[in-house]
């Protein structure tokens, strides 16, 4: 399984997503990922580290990828319409990641329309760095994407000084000694469940449709 994580905006938690998704696939099968991203954040990130997974730059995905069952890629800040293009139509599938914010909204709803011009659907929305309740902004939010008719995971990643900490020792947050570091990772666990279901049912319609297929011939 190929998974893209992409963004119009920066700090919306594109690196801390793919690294930890790439932290929980990797307990299920072999996992690789990818910096594609020139600031080479996740590459920074497992140099302060020691972690369970390999990570590589786009430069080597040819030689790697076929070794591992999952590769999750991230990517450049805003990329050009080409570049999102080629990002969409080589994975399985491609995670918007998104704050519950106005400015990071209005870019998440370009990358859509970009999308949408491409003719590619297979693209989640996730929510991120989402504020403690009694604080509305996730719920009013994804209330706004649901109403939009736009596809957004029912999970979503709470907003944890934890993370900070994590990226600072290069280490998946499960193995950061503070508070709420143990909820900060059920969030990512929680998706990345979501994520595995629905490939799950992928492949159970895939099969489905060649048996169809196999018994119409």
């Amino acid at each position: 399984m190929i998974i893209t994580v992409a963004s119009f905006k920066g700090g919306v938690g594109k690196t801390t997503t793919a690294f930890h998704l790439a932290a929980f696939l990797n307990e299920k099968a072999k996992t690789l990922l990818v910096d594609g991203d020139p600031n080479r954040s996740v590459l920074s990130w497992a140099e302060r580290g020691d972690l369970p997974f390999k990570i590589i730059d786009e430069r080597g995905i040819a030689m790697h990828a076929p070794q591992y069952k999952h590769t999750i890629i991230d990517t450049e800040a805003r990329p050009e319409y080409e570049d999102l293009k080629a990002l969409a139509d080589n994975c399985h599938m491609l995670i918007l990641p998104t704050t519950p914010d106005a400015l990071a909204l209005d870019a998440l709803m370009q990358t859509v329309d970009a999308l949408k011009q491409i003719g590619n659907s297979k693209f989640k929305i996730l929510l991120t760095v989402v504020p403690p309740k009694p604080e509305k902004d996730g719920e009013e939010a994804r209330k706004s994407l649901i109403t939009a008719g736009l596809p957004v995971f029912q999970a979503e990643v709470r907003r944890f000084a934890a993370y900070k900490k994590a990226a600072l020792l290069g280490v998946p947050v499960y193995q950061v000694k503070a508070k709420n570091a143990k909820e900060a990772w059920s969030d990512y666990e929680a998706v990345g469940r979501e994520i595995m279901k629905g490939n799950g049912q992928q492949i159970r319609r895939t099969n489905s449709n060649k048996t169809t297929t196999a018994t119409a011939r």
